[in-house]
């Protein structure tokens, strides 16, 4: 019979994984319980007000891999010292590009990655 955890234990579980592991998880989940968890931001204020506040007040942002460019390898590299990927999956979203690397991070951390992939040579879109 398998141990319930706390809830300290599941977080500190989720703490562990990767942006793109949580996404995959989160997937599973919905798919499993049939259940979505876009509806809590269905709360969200609507309108051109709400849209400007977001818009002013983004502390999230996406590193978006657009280009391999030339030196792929080294980029591979990169965005496994980003995501902590294994070598396929990071392949796999180098050849995919353009591909998020990181979601929802902080704007230091987003302008730090994306640095750290123009220099390996790829091209890079911060959203």
């Amino acid at each position: 019979m398998a141990t319930k955890l706390s809830q300290e234990e599941l977080l500190a579980q989720f703490e562990s994984l990767t942006l793109i592991e949580l996404s995959e998880f989160v997937k599973a989940f919905e798919e499993k319980f049939d259940v979505t968890a876009a509806a809590a931001v269905a709360a969200a204020p609507a309108g051109p007000a709400a849209a400007v506040e977001a818009a002013e007040e983004q502390d999230e942002f996406d590193v978006i891999l657009t280009g391999a460019g030339e030196k792929k390898i080294q980029v591979i590299k990169v965005v496994r010292e980003l995501t902590s990927l294994g070598l396929k999956e990071a392949k796999d979203l180098v050849d995919g590009a353009p591909k998020p690397v990181l979601e929802k991070v902080a704007k230091e951390a987003a302008e730090k990655a994306a640095e750290s992939l123009k220099g390996a040579g790829a091209s890079v879109e911060v959203k």
